[in-house]
């Protein structure tokens, strides 16, 4: 963020790749440069002086593209060529709702330039971006270039990063790779999704997001299908997580939903503790309020209890987590 070295996309744009025409090989050369850059980015070392015609980043947009013609970027795995029609996301044009500095995000983070990207593979009974979620067709249409203009303009402005949101960024994965590989600053990528990915998916991100702040809602998969409507919850997202863990650095963010500490945030903060460890950076969120469809649903129909919050604050201190925002 103070630009004291290059972004992991700045880096995937320097690094060569070869880019055969087959989805296998494209991705066994992807697997490979994975694997090499993590070292490469700490050490900002094998890279060409020059940004070559063909990059790892290239190659990420190469497979993205190959992806969306039957596309498997999202678990729902709707299997339609997105170039031609709408996924089970509801996403065929990349629509951008909003884009502005914001100061109300986590405070290592501000101003944080937040791009709402309209539509989402999830369907929250109680979205609170509801309006922009759940109607994908809000928003206007920017091409990459357009985009990536805007992104550099708002880091001369002052922006610390550059933060994909919704919705979800998900659906819109294609579209951001192009855009990022025409921004000519240096500037991270905060990807801020509920990381309903495919397993390929979230590879691509390895070696482009700099930072994942991710919504990790649920800690079982009945609730996750019951209010958001995707199933395999934690198998999928608990997998992703481990994934981009270990790509990137991380920020969890848990909504505490009334009447659910016992079967979404006790065994949500257990896996994270098991799997993820207890330094990760987590956001316990006392903001949830009934929204959109969350009357019909009776025990998220208020906000949570002062002491619900108090008990999923307490139980992540005995769990020993010691970065609680």
């Amino acid at each position: 963020m103070t630009n004291k070295q290059l972004s992991r996309c700045q880096i995937a744009a320097m690094i060569k790749a070869e880019g055969n025409n087959n989805l296998k090989s494209l991705f066994e050369e992807h697997e490979h440069l994975r694997k090499e850059f993590k070292y490469i980015y700490q050490n900002q070392c094998l890279i060409t002086k020059k940004k070559p015609s063909f990059s790892y980043l290239d190659l990420k947009i190469k497979i993205a593209e190959l992806m969306f013609y039957n596309c498997q970027i999202c678990e729902r795995a709707c299997k339609i060529d997105r170039t031609n029609e709408k996924g089970e996301c509801r996403v065929k044009d990349h629509l951008i709702a909003s884009e502005f500095l914001h100061l109300g995000e986590e405070s290592p983070l501000i101003p944080s330039h937040t791009i709402f990207f309209s539509g989402c593979n999830f369907r929250c009974v109680y979205c609170q971006n509801w309006d922009i979620s759940q109607q994908p067709n809000m928003g206007i249409n920017l091409s990459e270039n357009q985009l990536a203009e805007i992104i550099d303009k708002r880091r001369q402005e002052g922006s610390r990063n550059v933060n994909l949101v919704g919705g979800d960024p998900t659906p819109n994965l294609l579209y951001i790779l192009r855009t990022m590989k025409i921004v000519t600053k240096n500037i991270p990528v905060v990807w801020n999704s509920n990381m309903y990915l495919s397993s390929n998916a979230i590879k691509l991100l390895d070696g482009i997001v700099d930072l994942y702040l991710t919504d990790f809602k649920y800690g079982n998969d009945l609730c996750a299908l019951r209010l958001s409507g995707v199933s395999n919850y934690m198998g999928i997202v608990g997998r992703n997580h481990i994934i981009a863990w270990k790509a990137g650095n991380m920020i969890i963010r848990h909504l505490v939903l009334p009447n659910h500490i016992e079967c979404c945030s006790k065994p949500l903060l257990r896996f994270i503790s098991e799997n993820l460890g207890n330094e990760i950076v987590i956001n316990i969120m006392d903001q949830y309020h009934p929204t959109y469809q969350a009357m019909n649903y009776p025990e998220i129909s208020r906000r949570p209890f002062n002491s619900e919050v108090c008990e999923v604050l307490n139980y992540a201190t005995d769990l020993g987590f010691k970065n609680l925002i």
